[in-house]
């Protein structure tokens, strides 16, 4: 038997501040969606925030701990600083629809 294989990620999860803002441009500007929340089992006064395409596929779902109040983090050795995704054909409209 050989060593697993990674074929795919299921989600990616990041921090934000409000999450009216942030359900706002995920689903508004970007046209992801809100696939569902639950609570974030390691802080259950938290929230886990999840979006993806239409049919919640794994490996299109970003997730979201939103932190009111929380200061802006910064950037430390080996983290990740941006994701970068397809979110599908929309025509852009200068974020008009957010």
């Amino acid at each position: 038997m050989g060593a697993p294989s990674i074929t795919g990620l299921h989600h990616i999860t990041a921090f934000c501040g409000d999450p009216r803002i942030n359900h706002r441009f995920y689903t508004g500007l970007l046209g992801l969606r809100f696939v569902k929340r639950t609570v974030n089992f390691d802080d259950p006064g938290t929230y886990h925030l999840y979006y993806g395409d239409g049919a919640g596929s794994p490996g299109t779902i970003l997730t979201f701990f939103p932190w009111v109040g929380v200061p802006p983090g910064r950037k430390g050795t080996g983290q990740a600083v941006a994701v970068a995704f397809r979110a599908g054909r929309r025509r852009w409209n200068g974020g008009r629809n957010a």
